[in-house]
């Protein structure tokens, strides 16, 4: 027996009602038709639903919601088994139909056949059949004066008739046929049918002028329903025949086609919502690990937990909960399983000795930024150790950080050192330049363009990676020069780890590292260093800083955002002279490796000319202010020097070349032949 009572009154009408027989959206269908609407159901329509109270498909619980309103005939199309029809008996009523239908609607080529012609083909059939009566009684004659005939032939003859003789007619098969067929039975008040058209934005495809057709008979085919008479079983019908059609994107449809005609209605069928996901859980909570000791509260986290979750993955999640040990009672655990799908966490596969000494690592990569190496360090031993505020395995990004400072300091070298250290090579870190989402609808460009807009199908960049690879470092450089819009997408994932693409899929940032900067305040280092002729303090340093970025992020209206970043905000401190030396060194041997791998040469920098001269030109309070990339400026002249010398003196492999520069500031190099 139901367990929905639809109508309250005698009469049929009165509110309806559902608690546990359908989803609410099918409830609003029913509402619909009522209306005397024709519906667009867009949206999860291959998700696993129920009815009367046990699982069901789309297909199954909309044909069973269609019934129930009334419904004599309910028929299926797609564009792969063509007209079916899911209910017993329903096949035998449209023959039904179909055989009852007046003969002078005949069709040809689609259409009905005027009057005129339909009178003269009458006389023609008549003429035809009076024709074939007198052939088939010359035929008896001759076959009774004719006694040669042998048997076998006669077994022949009646074999070949047989296999000519015309097929009992089934239902239509051409889209265009069954769509003539379904115009005129919805047309018809004789019977209460309905109809569904799904994927039909498959087999006309939108955009392409020969589809155009086909959409508009299928609207002429949806308003010109008509209301049906009462049902075989007596129950009141919906206030018109329904002809409906589902799409996963409605967007994919001709806007026309619908937006025109207020008759037709669209329904969004989205993820289950609280109420709908504790009945599954409800259902399903017998399949679930550790569902003998579980409570109600555990039900309910669980209810929290799978938000955005389909019926489908909720099923799967009870497989999870056993294929990986995972009992209910650890919601955000098994989730964290169930979304990753992997076997191996690299956040815990990472040796002991090499977490303990990150710092160390991390520092030997990023000269002189020892409080942001700290920092990072100390995160990613949290990480590994598994120990943070609230669940095991919490939804939030592993980390996040807002890297401030002057530029060219190392703050994206230090991300490229952390993906390293974690995952074994840079590629999994990715940089998303911010200076390229400086407008409003750059937003799309991270999440996805909305259904109906270019690039839809592709999904957000930032999401698709994510999806791609869950354990990953996320730099997005320069975040002050992203829109404000773009900034609320970055506050949703720091609260609650996930976003959600136009196409409806989620990514979940529970196992990136995040990390923002900045250089908001940048243009004022080098009146602070030209302010006396001693180095600036880093604690004055810092003050400037996080003084610069809060005041930028109350400028714009988002100082939530800082509030949830400012645990994470990390002053890089400008390069010290002691600092300098190390840098420039660094860069000499990835040039004296150069000259190694390309000419079998050794290159050797003469460190006591060159670091009183790199010193010396990192003193200006202007080059100071850029930092490590002004460094890389000013050795730029020993690197040409170098190639010159190359390309006049070729020497030979072995070779020993001494680079320096004089006083003056030209640099010198020198061949000194080797032992070979």
């Amino acid at each position: 027996m139901s367990t929905v009572d639809f109508t309250k009154d005698e009469d049929g009408t009165g509110p309806v009602t559902a608690d546990g027989m359908m989803p609410l959206w099918a409830v609003s269908l029913g509402w619909e038709l009522r209306r005397g609407r024709q519906v667009i159901l867009n949206g999860q329509i291959r998700d696993r639903w129920w009815f009367e109270d046990r699982p069901a498909t789309f297909r199954e619980l909309v044909a069973g919601v269609l019934e129930v309103r009334g419904a004599d005939v309910v028929g299926w199309w797609d564009p792969v088994a063509g007209l079916t029809f899911p209910l017993p008996g329903h096949a035998e009523r449209f023959a039904q139909l179909e055989a009852d239908r007046p003969h002078t609607a005949t069709r040809s080529g689609g259409r009905d056949t005027p009057a005129g012609d339909r009178q003269a083909g009458d006389r023609q059939t008549g003429d035809r059949q009076a024709g074939d009566r007198q052939a088939d009684a010359r035929q008896r004659d001759a076959g009774q004066q004719d006694n040669l005939r042998s048997r076998r032939g006669g077994e022949r003859e009646r074999d070949r008739s047989s296999l000519l003789s015309p097929r009992r007619a089934g239902p239509p098969r051409a889209f265009d046929d069954v769509l003539a067929t379904v115009h005129r039975i919805a047309a018809s008040p004789d019977a209460a049918t309905a109809f569904v058209f799904q994927d039909v934005d498959h087999h006309l495809p939108p955009g392409q002028p020969e589809s155009n057709p086909g959409y508009l008979r299928l609207r002429a085919a949806m308003t010109d329903a008509v209301t049906p008479r009462p049902t075989l079983a007596g129950r009141r019908p919906h206030a018109r025949n329904a002809v409906l059609c589902a799409v996963g994107d409605v967007g994919r449809l001709p806007g026309w086609f619908h937006l025109e005609d207020p008759r037709i209605a669209t329904l969004h069928i989205g993820p289950p919502d609280p109420s709908e996901r504790r009945l599954w859980l409800t259902w399903l909570r017998g399949d679930f690990n550790g569902a003998p000791d579980a409570a109600r509260h555990d039900i309910e986290a669980l209810v929290g937990a799978t938000d955005g979750m389909s019926g489908w993955d909720i099923e799967a999640l009870a497989r999870t909960s056993w294929l990986r040990d995972a009992p209910l009672q650890k919601p955000d655990k098994l989730l964290e399983l169930h979304r990753l799908n992997v076997s191996v966490d690299p956040w815990t596969q990472l040796d002991r000795e090499t977490v303990a000494r990150a710092a160390d690592v991390l520092g030997t990569r990023v000269v002189g930024q020892a409080k942001a190496v700290d920092a990072v360090a100390a995160a990613l031993q949290a990480a590994f150790v598994g120990i943070d505020f609230g669940g095991s395995g919490t939804a939030r990004p592993r980390g996040a950080f807002f890297f401030v400072g002057p530029t060219g300091v190392g703050k994206t070298e230090l991300a490229k050192a952390v993906a390293e250290l974690m995952f074994g090579d840079q590629s999994a870190y990715a940089r998303f330049d911010m200076s390229e989402y400086q407008q409003e609808h750059a937003a799309e460009r991270l999440a996805g363009a909305p259904p109906g807009f270019i690039g839809h199908e592709q999904g957000g960049e930032l999401t698709r990676r994510v999806q791609e690879r869950p354990f990953s470092v996320l730099l997005f450089d320069e975040i002050e020069k992203a829109h404000p819009r773009v900034l609320d997408k970055f506050l949703q994932i720091l609260e609650d780890g996930r976003l959600t693409d136009g196409r409806g899929q989620t990514a979940y940032f529970s196992q990136c590292l995040i990390i923002f900067t900045s250089n908001t305040g940048a243009e004022a280092v080098q009146d602070l260093l030209s302010e006396g002729d001693e180095e600036v303090p880093y604690s004055a340093l810092e003050a400037h800083f996080t003084q610069a970025v809060e005041e930028k992020f109350r400028a714009i209206g988002r100082p939530e955002i800082y509030g949830r970043l400012k645990p994470g905000v990390v002053v890089f401190d400008m390069l010290r002279r002691a600092h300098i030396v190390k840098i420039a060194d660094r860069l000499l041997g990835q040039l004296t490796e150069s000259v190694r791998e390309r000419h079998q040469a050794e290159l050797v920098p003469d460190t006591g000319t060159l670091h009183p001269w790199i010193t010396e030109r990192m003193s200006d309070p202007e080059h100071q202010a850029y930092g490590g990339r002004q460094i890389r400026n000013e050795l730029e002249r020993l690197r040409a020097a170098v190639v010159t010398h190359f390309l006049a003196h070729r020497p030979t492999p072995g070779s020993r070349i001494r680079l320096g520069i004089d006083d003056d500031g030209t640099p010198w190099v020198r061949t000194e032949e080797g032992n070979g």
